[in-house]
This record gives structure tokens, C-alpha cells and sequence, in this order.
């Protein structure tokens, strides 16, 4: 629990949308998250494009985002598990800093021309690894940080906000810098922009944690979390189609280098812009569920933007032209966040406080960790079937995996209602 203002009851207008503001903790968090997201959606941007630059290879872009986030499969239910135990602030100090440290040594080792294909590799891998303990310990310490939990679904669009704006704002300042400087500026920004993070974690006022480690075995606590979350079939359900979405449909991003280059015939600021799209869909949708009070008529919400996104990775294979694929990518980014974001509102809904962390790491192998593997196939798909029919496959089984969640909606919704007591 923290310490804030807790403000009006019923915020209105814009104040409803930006309600879990008034909290200071959580308004610190917001704002050194804000900077720090710009770095990270530079050196994202930055790290693809030298990839390509330097590979030409599609398969190279899918294995490079493959190390980054395959760590996410292996660790997130280890990860869930241990945050449980630990203290989730700590936790989150140490991952910024060791993602610090990272951005730092590809800063250093591009200067130094040292960034052969196995380094970025290495380098991704590590990161990996900091982000499988990174995302469940930042989802469910936002818990930590808002009083009033009829907030929690507040707060959760808002950092989803929060991370697209940054991509909205990111990938565009990477672009420009790429074409009048280098990657390694990109890296080096990164590297910087999280002394913002870490002073707005150190001026934090936080209550000592009553967090106790458990005296069950660590292979039973994970266990029961496995249990916990996939016995039950609402969260089993939004796991399920998350990872299936991760595998066929979030791949479009990994092969963003070659649709700019070798579709539509441009060069990184064209990159930056159509990441831009991206990101501004995705904010436009967060801050649309932002605005929204309570969970209801959540489960819907996931079911018609999970369609509209496979709907939009269909059209993406389809078009060859600049400004209609800036258009297509709005939609697609639109889609994505606020399947993602409701599914998490959902999923913190139901998740008991005690397995809060354990569900959150089922979230994140199911949207982080599936979408290496999901690299992968698509960067080698992409190689021997080409780019457009590697898009058009994927997209339609993600509208597949929608329609069977819709069709499962009413028994996932009745199981949600009995254990919450919800309308």
C-alpha cells in the first residue's frame, strides 16, 4: 500500500481518463516511465534496422527478436513465482538498472565496431532474461501504487498509454537520428533515459512491504500458480488467445525492416513513421479504455479488437502503398493495445493478490514469450514464401482464434461472474 492523495470519487470528463494521476507514487512512476519508454522504443527501432543493414537476412531479424524474448517462455512462471516472494520494488530497481547496463555495453561495443550478429544476439538474450522478471514485477506492482483498486483498470490503460505514446514518439525520433547520425546515438539515448526511471522509483514514499516468503516448496508454489491459472477458464481463455496471437499476428513487427525496404522501396525514416502508426493506434486505444469505468463489457472488447487485428495484419499483406499502410498499422496498433490492455484489466480482476505476480507471468510468456517463437517461424517463413504470404497466414489465424474466443464467450464470462460476483 502507498501513500497518496486519493482525491474525488467520481472524477469526470478528462479527469475520469487520467483519475489514477492523483496518487503521487503512481504519478512518479508515470512520469519516469515516460521518458524512460522514449529510450527504449529508440533502441528497439535502432536494433532491427542494424540487423537488417548489416544481414539482409529476414531470418537474422526473426532470430534476433527470437533471443530477445524467448527468455520470456523459459522464466515468466520462475519469474511470477519468485516476485511473489520478493519485494516488487526492489525487483524493479534491479531490472532498470541491469537494462541500463545493457543499452551501456551495445553503446560501447558499437562505437568500438565490435557489434557482429552474435554480440546483438547475446545482448538480446541478456535483455530477455531482465525483461521476463521486468514485466510481471511492473504489472503487478501497480497494485502497489493505486489506493482505490476500482482504479487498478485505470492505471493498467494508462501505462499501456504510457508505453505507446513512447512508441508514437520513439520510433520517429530513431528514424530521423538513424538517417543524420547512427544506431549507436539510438543506443546511447536508451542508456540515459533511464536515470529518469530509477529517480522517480528512489522518490517513491512506500509502506515496508508485509510480503513473506512461502514456506512451500518453490516447484509447489509454481506449480499451484500453473494450476491457478489455467484451471481456471476465464484466464485460461485470455492466455490462450494472447499466445496465439503473440505466435501468428504480433511477428508483423519483426518484418517491418523488410516491408519498408523491400515493399515499399523507403529507407529508416518511412521505418520510423509506419512504427509511429503503431503507436499512435495503440494510444489512441489506451486511452480509450482509460476513459472506461469497471470491467464491464470488457469481454467483448477483447473478442471484437482481437478479430480487427488479425483483420488488419491480413491488410497489411495486401498493401503496397506508404500512406495506406500508415493507415492499416493505425488499426493494427489499436487493435493489439486494447486486447492486451483489457486482457490484463481482466486478468488483475480475478487473480487473488497472493498469485497476482504468478498470473501476470502466465500473461507475459503468453504475450512476450510466444512471440519469439512466433519471430522465428515468420522470419523463416518470410525467406522461403515471402513477406506478404507470411502476413496474410498469420493474420488469419488470429480472426480464427478470435471467432473460437467469441464463440466461448458466454461460458468464459458465466465462470468470471461466479467467482467475482460481477455484472
Amino acid at each position: 500500500m502507498v501513500y497518496g492523495y486519493s482525491g474525488p470519487s467520481e472524477p469526470r470528463g478528462i479527469r475520469n481518463t487520467f483519475r489514477s494521476l492523483r496518487y503521487r507514487n503512481y504519478r512518479l512512476f508515470f512520469a519516469g516511465q515516460g521518458a524512460s519508454l522514449i529510450g527504449t522504443w529508440v533502441q528497439r527501432l535502432a536494433l532491427p534496422w542494424l540487423v537488417w543493414r548489416l544481414t539482409g537476412s529476414p531470418f537474422l531479424l526473426g532470430l534476433v527478436a527470437f533471443a530477445g524474448w524467448i527468455p520470456a517462455i523459459i522464466l515468466s512462471p520462475i519469474a511470477g513465482a519468485l516476485i511473489d516472494r520478493w519485494d516488487r520494488y526492489r525487483v524493479l530497481v534491479v531490472t532498470q538498472v541491469l537494462s541500463m547496463v545493457q543499452a551501456i555495453v551495445l553503446t560501447v561495443l558499437y562505437f568500438l565496431g565490435e557489434t557482429p550478429i552474435w554480440v546483438i544476439i547475446g545482448l538480446s538474450l541478456f535483455l530477455g532474461c531482465i525483461n521476463a522478471f521486468d514485466v510481471p514485477a511492473r504489472q503487478s506492482f501497480v497494485v502497489d501504487m493505486v489506493d482505490d483498486k476500482k482504479d487498478l483498470g485505470n492505471a493498467i490503460a494508462l501505462n499501456s498509454s504510457l508505453f505507446n505514446g513512447a512508441r508514437l514518439v520513439g520510433p520517429s525520433i530513431a528514424g530521423v537520428l538513424i538517417a543524420v547520425t547512427n544506431e549507436g546515438v539510438c543506443f546511447l539515448i536508451n542508456a540515459l533515459s533511464f536515470v529518469f526511471v530509477l529517480a522517480s522509483l528512489f522518490a517513491m514514499r512506500l509502506e515496508k512491504s508485509e510480503r513473506s516468503a512461502s514456506k512451500e516448496s518453490f516447484m509447489k508454489v509454481i506449480t499451484e500458480g500453473f494450476s491457478y491459472s489455467f484451471g481456471k477458464a476465464p484466464v485460461r481463455g485470455i492466455i490462450l488467445l494472447l499466445a496465439v496471437l503473440s505466435i501468428v499476428g504480433m511477428p508483423y513487427i519483426v518484418l517491418l525492416p523488410v516491408i519498408t525496404s523491400d515493399i515499399l522501396h523507403a529507407g529508416s525514416r518511412t521505418y520510423g513513421f509506419l512504427m509511429g502508426a503503431v503507436g499512435l493506434g495503440a494510444l489512441t486505444g489506451a486511452l480509450y479504455l482509460a476513459s472506461k469505468k469497471g470491467t464491464k463489457g470488457l469481454w467483448r472488447t477483447i473478442a471484437i479488437s482481437a478479430s480487427a487485428f488479425g483483420t488488419g495484419v491480413v491488410l497489411l499483406s495486401l498493401t503496397g502503398n506508404v500512406i495506406l499502410s500508415l493507415l492499416v498499422l493505425f488499426v493494427v496498433g489499436l487493435s493489439m493495445i486494447i486486447t492486451t490492455a483489457a486482457s490484463n484489466t481482466m486478468l488483475q480482476t480475478i487473480a487473488e493478490e497472493d498469485k497476482r505476480a504468478r498470473v501476470m507471468g502466465f500473461y507475459s510468456m503468453a504475450l512476450l514469450g510466444a512471440f519469439p517463437v512466433g519471430s522465428l517461424i515468420a522470419g523463416t517463413m518470410a525467406d522461403l514464401v515471402g513477406v506478404r504470404t507470411t502476413l496474410a497466414i498469420g493474420g488469419s489465424i488470429s480472426i480464427i482464434a478470435a471467432l473460437f474466443f467469441s464463440w466461448r464467450l458466454p461460458f468464459l464470462m458465466k465462470g468470471f461472474h461466479s467467482r467475482k460476483g460481477t455484472k
